[in-house]
């Protein structure tokens, strides 16, 4: 660690918006680069983590529409990325729990992604689940993708975290 201040979580604001571009773009092997415009588009669906004046931490969500069935809509927690200076301090962690904390106002059936970091994930709850589960999530977010010609090859893996209350 490099900052004496204890890194803070925190909703992203619009100058947040380069910080967390770089950020991603720094994760270019395990994650889908996102143009600056479309961060700044989604910034109110942000979750950083500041340390000092540097964003160390980020991620987003997105509803997924469940056409035809709304309550069953799923919501995608994307591009999870931490410094590299300050992995294995819990900030994926608290980053993920701040965004399903978020969302459970929506009352989404499910949180769903597709990661090359499986094992974080299940850390957290998440079971892996086929791809044909999450078609609409392939079809809107692979059909871009220039690293895979085929979602169903992709070695990014499918996984979900059941939202219902018990």
């Amino acid at each position: 660690m490099h900052d004496q201040t204890p890194p803070v979580i925190r909703p992203a604001v619009l100058k947040d918006a380069e910080q967390i571009f770089n950020l991603i773009r720094s994760h270019k092997d395990d994650l889908i680069s996102r143009p600056i415009g479309d961060i700044i588009q989604n910034i109110d669906r942000f979750i950083v983590c500041e340390a000092g004046d540097r964003i160390v931490g980020c991620a987003a969500w997105q509803i997924l529409p469940e056409i035809g069935e709304p309550e069953r809509a799923s919501v995608e927690i994307q591009s999870v990325a931490v410094h590299q200076d300050y992995r294995r301090h819990h900030i994926g962690t608290r980053i993920v729990a701040e965004i399903l904390a978020n969302i459970q106002r929506f009352q989404p059936a499910q949180a769903i992604v597709l990661t090359f970091a499986p094992e974080f994930f299940s850390s957290l709850g998440f079971k892996a689940i086929p791809k044909t589960q999450v078609m609409h999530k392939l079809y809107m977010g692979c059909i871009n993708c220039t690293k895979h010609a085929n979602p169903f090859t992709c070695p990014e893996i499918a996984m979900a975290l059941d939202l219902r209350q018990p």
